[in-house]
This record gives structure tokens, C-alpha cells and sequence, in this order.
């Protein structure tokens, strides 16, 4: 571990180097692309010479027990830096585990309706709401970029950006199958039905890191409608991208102008690319492959929301919340913070 650390603050000096220098600083890209990787090692530099002073003080303290008026001092130094110096092993532990490079993006979140007919689509109605408040509650901004909007107030598809240093960090494990159950405003004999909404996650990405070729793009422009065809534009407002060599198709239809449209429709275009390139990454690697909470499958059931029992259970880390009111409600910490050690764990059993 303490080679590796080495080798982490010898690359933070390199860095820090590099990025004072006027000729890298000229050039815009590799500039940034240096910033954020000395960034990302900024934490664990200091954590790594707060042990390193640590130890020096222990070997300094040790040194005065021969000193009859310094050894109680030098005594409870000792004892005092004994404590600290394990958890500060475990806080670089954890440091050490690699960081997704994504986890200070913004987001671009997409939520479907699935089984379930009408009150799937209010269920995603209702996930967007929990999202949004979580969003409100982290101090991060909401932007809708496409959404298919039901009569009765549901969506049979919403997606939308969430904005905030962090973002990807906090939501990144809520890609998957939700599923509800619970009796819909639609039942009147009270019976309790279940259905499904999938959630997927996807981090917004610099043009530097997917690079789209203008000319594999076809674009399409057409009249945004809302639900029931309310809100109908008079102008060809809406954009449609189709991505020729992988026919993914991306839309946005939220914003009147159509350059806008377009600008947030290539960046939907561009995270669901590079979600399949991060796809195919993943999949050459073991420990990913086996990873309870990080593989992000949108075929994968993730979390049951039961209104009766007032639960919510996560079945990839097994754990049940009976707070159903406040978790809609944007009380989301407890389960993403457990989610994140689960994650965090795992990262540690496959580095030993």
C-alpha cells in the first residue's frame, strides 16, 4: 500500500508541475485533462502526509522517553498517535480504491415507464419527484430535457440533467428496475397491483472524451406536443438525433429554441454512447463483473417500493427502509450512503 501511495504523491508532484506550466496551460485540453486528474489526487496527498507527519511525530515522541521531564508528554504523544495513525490507514485504504472518473459529472438521468399501464407511468411520475427533491435537498439543478407526458399526470418517459459538483457520485447506483407496490388511484375494488418504472443513469460527458463525427449524425426537427397534445408548438422546434453506425436515437423537445434542443439532445447522444464504451470496458473486468451494487444493468430489479408495509427494499445490499413518506421525499442519503460503503467494500476485498 505505502509503495502505491508513494507513487501517488510523486505523480501529484509531476502534476503539479505540469500544471503551472505556461506552454500545457496554452493548451486548453490536455490543460483541463491534467487539472482533473490533479484534483482527484489532491485528497489522498494530504491524507498520506498527515500519516507521514504522524509517523515522524511518533519516532520524535519515542526519542524523549529518555528525557525524564519530557516523558509524560512524550508518553501521551505516543498513545495519542497510536490511536490516530490506524484509522487514518483505513481513511487511505479507501482512498486508495480508484475513483470513477465520472463521479463529479453532472447527470443525465432517463425514467420509462414499464409493466403496469397507467400507474407505471405515475410511478416514473413519482420517481421524478423523489429525484427532484433529493436534487433540491443536495442544492443541485434540474433540467428536462425530453418527456412524454401522460393524461393523468404520469410519464410514459422523462429525461431530464441533473446538475451539481458530485452528482454521478450520489446517483450513479440508481440505474435499474424500480418496482412498485400499492393500490393506483385507477383500482376501485382496492386490489394492490405491481408495477415497474427503469431508471438509467448515465454521467454527462466532454466532447474531448466522446468524439461524435458530424457526419454520422442525421438530424430531424418536428413539432414538441405534450400530453394529450397540449402545449403543441407552432414551430419546428424539436430535435431528433439519430446516430447512423448505432442507430441510437436521442430527443429533446423541452426548450423553444432549436439550437438548444440540439445542443442538449448531442449531450443525451453523447453519455448513452459512452455508457456502451464504459459497458464494454466493464465487461473485461472480473472484479466488475462480480460487484453487487455497480453494474448498473437496467434489467435488473433493484429496489421494491411496498406502500402497505410503508417499506422500501434495496435487493442488492438486502437493506429496508420503513419510511416510505420521507423517502419519496427526497430522503435518499441513508440508502445511496449504504449503497456507496457496499460498493466501497467490495473495491477494498479486490484490492488485497
Amino acid at each position: 500500500m505505502f509503495q502505491k501511495l508513494e507513487d501517488v504523491e510523486k505523480r501529484y508532484d509531476e502534476l503539479t508541475e505540469k500544471i503551472s506550466n505556461p506552454e500545457i496551460i496554452a493548451q486548453q485540453n490536455e490543460w483541463k485533462k491534467l487539472m482533473k486528474e490533479h484534483a482527484g489526487l489532491e485528497a489522498i496527498v494530504t491524507k498520506y502526509r498527515e500519516y507521514k507527519k504522524l509517523k515522524n511525530n511518533l519516532e520524535e515522541a519515542r526519542g524523549m522517553l529518555e528525557d525524564k521531564e519530557l516523558r509524560e508528554l512524550a508518553e501521551a504523544e505516543i498513545e495519542e498517535t497510536k490511536e490516530k495513525l490506524p484509522k487514518i490507514e483505513e481513511e487511505l485504504k479507501i482512498l486508495l480504491i480508484p475513483k470513477d472518473p465520472n463521479d463529479d459529472n453532472n447527470v443525465i438521468c432517463e425514467i420509462r415507464a414499464g409493466a403496469g399501464g397507467e400507474e407505471a407511468a405515475l410511478f416514473a411520475g413519482t420517481l421524478f419527484r423523489m429525484y427532484s427533491m433529493y436534487a433540491e435537498r443536495k442544492h443541485f439543478k434540474i433540467e428536462i430535457l425530453n418527456e412524454n407526458e401522460t393524461e393523468l399526470g404520469g410519464y410514459k418517459e422523462i429525461t431530464f440533467m441533473v446538475k451539481g459538483a458530485g452528482a454521478y457520485s450520489r446517483l450513479k447506483f440508481e440505474s435499474g428496475v424500480h418496482r412498485v407496490q400499492r393500490v393506483p388511484d385507477t383500482e376501485s375494488s382496492g386490489r394492490i397491483h405491481t408495477s415497474t418504472a427503469t431508471v438509467a443513469v448515465l454521467p454527462e460527458v466532454a466532447d474531448v472524451e466522446i468524439e461524435i463525427n458530424p457526419a454520422d449524425v442525421k438530424m430531424e426537427v418536428f413539432r414538441a406536443s405534450g400530453a394529450g397534445g397540449q402545449h403543441v408548438n407552432k414551430t419546428s422546434s424539436a430535435v431528433r438525433l439519430i446516430h447512423i453506425p448505432t442507430g441510437m436515437v436521442a430527443e429533446c423537445q423541452t426548450e423553444r429554441s432549436q439550437v438548444q434542443n440540439r445542443e442538449y439532445a448531442m449531450k443525451l447522444l453523447r453519455s448513452r454512447l459512452y455508457e456502451i464504451k464504459q459497458r464494454e470496458q466493464d465487461e473485461k473486468l472480473a472484479n466488475e463483473r462480480k460487484s453487487q451494487v455497480g453494474s448498473g444493468d437496467r434489467s435488473e430489479k433493484i429496489r421494491t417500493y411496498n406502500y402497505p408495509q410503508g417499506r422500501i427494499t434495496d435487493h442488492r445490499i438486502g437493506l429496508s427502509i420503513y419510511q416510505m413518506e420521507d423517502f419519496l421525499n427526497g430522503n435518499l442519503d441513508e440508502m445511496i450512503d449504504n449503497l456507496i460503503a457496499t460498493d466501497q467494500a467490495e473495491k477494498l476485498k479486490g484490492e488485497e
